[in-house]
């Protein structure tokens, strides 16, 4: 079969069956594709994107992505996504994805509305500005960058003037150009948000991640729909917040051409809806310093179970846009009282006791009173205690006497 039959037929098959499989040139071979197309998309709800999107939408603000790159052609971001930078090099653009993570971490950020399709960006009005740091030569499961790599991406966001930074990709090695790179954007008042990275689970020994672990940067670590962390997020001290990052429904790179749409997890989504979040703050407010914008995050975030990998909880979009920083300090809650200590076998044998001991003491006093109260009425009434007169004494004849009656009166009673 000649090559263009084969893409004649390949087109057909899409048009029977409606699923997104265009054909893949061979240099492209390790490009990722679109899964099912998902039925809901649950963290729309969680954020409640479709109400925030009545107060804010992000346009006007730039987020970059450092990731690996973003396809320009999805219907959904077009003309929306700058040509960029790859990092790696240093040279080239990025506004192509062969390996389909930095398209799905744009999904979550500036997705536009699409018929028939459930995903919809926190920021849908907002460009996107790709920077790829990693290598398209890589697996797709190893997102792991170099610092320099990170540093370059970095530098060139804040000179192409972003107003957000999103960092999806993670370094396990620190360095000082890196930290000076992310102490540059925090001075020009420009967030880092960054993924907590997916190597949290006990068999990957939870390494500290870059530029995650800093102290200025917000860092942010992946729920499922139930609240439950990602099995595989990063955490420490270092996480300020969650987001939903477990069978996201996203957009797709690679070969899964325009409308590619796929579930996906890590902690690189959910740093891409704190990014947005940021993105719509922004958009609202201007720019404020990094502190008072990590504060707004932070104190309007909803409350989960407490625990390093939560942070301060899940990002509130809607709370966020509408609330407000401010430097006063809270008022103290009244102080509580502090719960009794633990009592002793000892301690209780003793109060035992006690007790029984004040109950018996008790009951003496009542008695002695209630007798005495008896003996004082008693005299007021001139009560003497005495005997009883003797009872009188009749002489028995040693003979029988003659028959007496009944009624009559001896004659030697006393008269």
């Amino acid at each position: 079969m000649r090559p263009w039959s084969r893409v004649l037929l390949g087109g057909l098959v899409v048009g029977l069956v409606g699923v997104i499989v265009p054909v893949t040139p061979a240099s492209a071979a390790d490009c990722a594709s679109a899964g099912d197309l998902p039925g809901a998309a649950w963290p729309r709800t969680m954020l409640a994107t479709d109400s925030v999107s009545q107060l804010a939408r992000g346009g006007g603000v730039t987020v970059a992505v450092l990731s690996t790159g973003v396809q320009a052609g999805n219907r959904q971001l077009a003309g929306r996504v700058l040509n960029g930078r790859d990092a790696n090099a240093d040279n080239g653009t990025a506004n192509t994805d062969c390996r389909g993570l930095g398209t799905q971490v744009a999904g979550v950020i500036a997705a536009a509305v699409s018929a028939g399709n459930p995903v919809l960006g926190l920021a849908a009005s907002a460009t996107v500005l790709p920077v790829r740091v990693l290598p398209d030569n890589l697996s797709a499961q190893d997102a792991t960058a170099q610092p320099n790599v990170l540093a370059r991406g970095i530098e060139f966001a804040v000179n192409q003037g972003a107003d957000v930074i999103v960092v999806a990709a993670q370094a396990y090695t620190d360095n000082d150009r890196l930290r000076t790179a992310v102490a540059s954007a925090i001075a020009a008042d420009i967030p880092v948000v960054a993924a907590s990275g997916d190597l949290g689970s006990a068999q990957d020994k939870n390494p500290d991640p870059f530029p995650a672990a800093y102290p200025d940067v917000i860092t942010v670590g992946a729920i499922d729909q139930n609240g439950k962390i990602f099995e595989k997020s990063g955490h420490g001290a270092y996480v300020d917040l969650v987001a939903p990052g477990v069978a996201v429904p996203t957009l797709q790179g690679g070969d899964a051409g325009p409308g590619g749409v796929i579930e996906a997890d890590g902690t690189a989504l959910a740093a891409g809806y704190v990014g947005a979040t940021a993105a719509l703050i922004r958009g609202r407010t201007g720019r404020m310093p990094v502190a008072d914008l990590t504060r707004l995050l932070t104190a309007s975030a909803s409350p989960t179970v407490n625990g390093e990998a939560f942070g301060a909880g899940v990002v509130n979009p809607y709370g966020a846009v509408t609330g407000k920083a401010t430097a006063k300090r809270g008022r103290a809650l009244p102080a509580l009282s502090a719960a009794a200590p633990s009592r002793s076998g000892a301690e209780n044998q003793r109060r035992v006791v006690a007790f029984a001991g004040a109950t018996l003491a008790a009951v003496a006093v009542v008695a002695v009173l209630m007798i005495t109260a008896a003996v004082r009425r008693s005299r007021r009434q001139h009560w003497r205690p005495g005997l009883a007169p003797p009872l009188p004494e009749y002489d028995e004849p040693v003979e029988p006497g003659p028959p007496v009656m009944l009624l009559d009166t001896p004659t030697n009673s006393p008269r």
